[in-house]
Formats: structure tokens, C-alpha cells, sequence
């Protein structure tokens, strides 16, 4: 009977051993399934991104190559003095922007040239305020971790919607870097008159929402609002964070 119960005993125990050990290769196998599944995602996810903003590249290079074009012909009696600007826009259209990422120091610069060219547009009474914020002896500055291209639409907006003959009309534009984080602030006095309405609307607005929802998710802010007769828009990028995710991610 000892003998018996004894038996039944490592029996059991070597059937729940052999259980245990059936149950921990299985995990194991799922696990590696499951890892696999997730590179996978991952690739999938990846060439939906780039090809996602490969469509966007398409759409917004025609379209800044327009409006640029249009200003200069527009006036072309001060072509001349914004020769130097037109041709740093036009060098990072062909060759920057068709990289992933650019320099927050390369971006502002461009910024800054687009601004020169729309320039040409105002009074040489109007009030365009332009205001810089940089440290530029942050790492970051220097690194390629902004998108192409992403300061236009707000830049853009500001020239277009903005009150142009009221002699208390403005434009603020405000570059912030520092403590690796990028930010943008442009203001502007809205304009009475009533914007004509175009059969094509322009995609700026909807495409820059789209860059930073692919690229930057969660490390991003973008508020627009009214202050009276003032329209502001904020944008704002933690690059410092988004580069750490995109280490975690390799």
C-alpha cells in the first residue's frame, strides 16, 4: 500500500513537472510568435509612414513652389533684393526637404528666408515682427531630428489671412529653441475683408496635422486660436523625446 501511495505520488508530480514543462514551451513559442508579429508590425507600420509622407511631399512641394513663384512674379520690381532668399527656399525645397529630417537649425533658416521672400508683399511701414530664441550651443540644435518643411503652413497662413492695410496690422513670428525643445509662434491681426473662396482649398492646414501625427504623435503640441482680432498659432516639439523613442524603437 506504501509502496502504492508512493508511486502515485512522483506520478503526480511528474505529470505536473511534464504539465509545467509542455506549458513553458508553449509561452515560450507564443512569445517568439508574438515578437515576430511585431517586427512585422513594425515594418508595416514603417513603410506606411514613409509612404504616407512620401503622398504629403508630393502635395506640399507643388504647392510651396506655387505660392513662392507667385509672390516673386507678383512684385516683380523687388525680385532683386530677394534673389539671395529665393535661392536658400528653393535649395532646401530640391535637396532638404526630401530628406527624413533636417536640423532645427537648417528649418529656422529656411523659415527665415520664406519670411524675407514673402516680405516683399507688405509696406516698408508694415509691422512684421520677427523674434529669435535659441541656444544654439544644445546638441540638438544641430542634429537631424525636425521634419522638412513643417514651419511653412503657419508662416503661410499668417501672409495670407493677415490684415495687411490697417495701420495697426501686424505679423509676429517667434522661433523658440531651447532645452531641445522647438517651438513656433506666429500672430496675426485678421483681416475684415471676406477671404475668397477657392474651388481647390489649399491642403497646408490638414497636411501639417498629418506630418506630425505620423512623425511625432505624442511629442508634439499644435493650438490655434483667436484673441479678439488677433489669430495665434503655437507649435510645439519635444525633440528631445522623440528622439529617445526612436532610439528605443531600432
Amino acid at each position: 500500500m506504501a509502496d502504492t501511495t508512493t508511486f502515485n505520488y512522483y506520478l503526480t508530480i511528474f505529470l505536473v513537472a511534464t504539465i509545467i514543462a509542455i506549458l513553458l514551451i508553449l509561452w515560450i513559442k507564443q512569445r517568439k510568435n508574438i515578437e515576430a508579429l511585431q517586427k512585422q508590425l513594425s515594418i508595416v507600420e514603417n513603410k506606411l509612414h514613409e509612404q504616407q509622407l512620401s503622398e504629403m511631399d508630393y502635395k506640399l512641394n507643388p504647392h510651396l513652389f506655387k505660392n513662392v513663384l507667385n509672390t516673386i512674379q507678383s512684385h516683380a520690381y523687388q525680385t532683386y533684393h530677394s534673389l539671395n532668399s529665393l535661392s536658400s527656399v528653393l535649395d532646401y525645397i530640391l535637396y532638404e526637404s526630401k530628406k527624413k529630417y533636417v536640423t532645427p537649425h537648417q528649418e529656422i533658416d529656411f523659415a527665415l528666408s520664406l519670411i524675407e521672400i514673402y516680405r516683399i508683399k507688405l509696406s516698408p511701414l508694415f509691422d512684421l515682427k520677427i523674434k529669435k530664441q535659441m541656444r544654439e550651443n544644445e546638441p540638438l540644435f544641430d542634429q537631424r531630428l525636425m521634419a522638412p518643411l513643417l514651419c511653412i503652413d503657419l508662416i503661410e497662413n499668417a501672409f495670407k489671412h493677415a490684415d495687411l492695410q490697417s495701420p495697426n496690422s501686424f505679423i509676429s513670428v517667434t522661433f523658440v529653441f531651447k532645452e531641445n525643445i522647438f517651438s513656433l509662434t506666429v500672430a496675426n491681426k485678421i483681416s475684415s475683408k471676406t477671404p475668397l473662396k477657392k474651388e481647390r482649398q489649399g491642403v497646408g492646414t490638414d497636411l501639417l496635422t498629418r506630418r506630425l501625427d505620423v512623425i511625432y504623435r505624442d511629442n508634439y503640441k499644435l493650438d490655434k486660436f483667436v484673441e479678439g482680432d488677433v489669430y495665434i498659432a503655437h507649435l510645439k516639439i519635444d525633440l528631445l523625446e522623440h528622439k529617445a523613442k526612436m532610439l528605443a524603437a531600432r
